[in-house]
């Protein structure tokens, strides 16, 4: 168990983090696979190049639906965690987690389908 990040330096605080986005990647395929369609929605600006204010919002979202599968996936691994017997409260928290990912996903799609009728419709 390591020590509480309180008081510790920013550095020592941003390795911690990216200890998580490591375990996410390692344990998750569905964070594995919203980090290749964040890698292709950046490729796609890339190419189009679309503004800075397209871009602006694509980039926001991608980091909206990362950070939604993290909280997911760490959500779950504490539920996992405290309560392997899977109690219902435990299986409706991790439903709206995913739910939440969920959202955001959907919510990516129609922004990057406004932002191409934008460019070329």
């Amino acid at each position: 168990m390591r020590p509480p990040a309180k008081g510790l330096p920013f550095s020592r605080r941003v390795r911690f983090a990216w200890a998580g986005v490591r375990d996410a990647w390692r344990l998750e395929a569905s964070f594995r696979s919203q980090c290749l369609a964040a890698l292709a929605a950046l490729f796609a600006l890339a190419v189009l190049r679309p503004g800075w204010l397209w871009s602006a919002i694509v980039v926001v979202m991608i980091a909206l639906v990362l950070a939604a599968e993290l909280i997911n996936t760490a959500l779950e691994a504490a539920l996992d965690g405290l309560h392997p017997e899977h109690a219902r409260f435990v299986q409706v928290a991790k439903d709206c987690a995913a739910a939440a990912v969920l959202v955001l996903g959907g919510a990516s799609v129609v922004v990057f389908a406004c932002m191409l009728a934008d460019l070329y419709g």
